[in-house]
């Protein structure tokens, strides 16, 4: 039950939602994952911040009004300078879509793509540091890019956050890991045939539960869809899921925590 102080930079530190109804997404993940919610000022648009545990867990902000882009999970990247961060993804290739920008007092930010057109953000703390926790239930787990090009997205978040990819030596599946120092923080999955033509490169945020069978039940009892059945990997079972309002993201119930586990 520790309290995360501050993440390392170049590792991810924060997700959020933007979704369309902000209140029916309060409800549904408060009820899916035991959230409290503490409801930002007008000014932010009412961003809210999702505790578990009392400890800062992930986001979730409403979609401007006639917005037309899909209700998705952003995952940030901790930085010390948004500037630097900036530079860098344009110099190998990726585009810098807003920002960097200051949130009041309590960090600066920016949202980009990948140069394979994932997209992600930044976020330089300030008074927000970012999570206080993860890797235990109703907490971020593990941070998944799935990518047409693999090996050029695993270079890019190398090159921009000082991170090491490396192959995972796993039969039938072109997936690399990427590595700050001793920890393993995320990985890069190459989309195969079998993924939708119309499935564009996109983030996958793993969230801990610690029952996928009883998180997917009663996910479908508020109003959420299971995707992908409940099935086991060397690292733990987990399934992917939708929203209401579908957002997709992945239940996980861990062997050990990915960090710990992965190569």
């Amino acid at each position: 039950m520790s309290t995360i102080e501050r993440h390392t930079p170049g590792t991810p530190s924060w997700v959020d939602l933007m979704t369309p109804d902000l209140d029916g997404a309060l409800k549904f993940y408060g009820g899916l994952f035991g959230w409290t919610f503490e409801v930002g000022p007008p000014e932010l648009h009412h961003y809210t911040t999702c505790r578990a545990g009392g400890r800062r867990a992930a986001g979730i902000g409403k979609q401007p009004e006639g917005d037309t882009f899909p209700s998705v999970w952003t995952v940030y990247f901790d930085a010390e300078d948004a500037e630097q961060s900036a530079e860098l993804i344009r110099a190998r290739g990726g585009q810098v879509m807003m920002g960097p920008m200051d949130v009041m007092d309590f960090g600066r930010m920016l949202v980009a793509s990948d140069p394979t057109g994932a997209v992600f953000g930044v976020w330089q703390p300030k008074n927000h540091t970012g999570a206080e926790v993860v890797e235990e239930p109703g907490a971020m787990l593990w941070h998944e890019v799935n990518t047409r090009d693999h090996k050029k997205a695993a270079d890019f978040y190398a090159g921009v956050f000082g991170l090491e990819a490396r192959k995972l030596q796993a039969p039938g599946i072109d997936y690399m890991t990427l590595h700050k120092g001793s920890k393993t923080l995320g990985g890069v999955l190459q989309m195969n045939a079998q993924w939708p033509a119309d499935v564009p490169p996109h983030w996958m945020v793993y969230f801990a539960v610690a029952d996928v069978e009883a998180s997917n039940a009663r996910l479908a009892e508020l109003g959420g869809k299971v995707q992908v059945p409940p099935f086991d990997t060397p690292y733990g079972r987990q399934s992917v899921v939708t929203d209401p309002w579908g957002a997709v993201f992945t239940l996980m119930t861990p062997r050990q925590p990915p960090s710990e586990a992965a190569p």
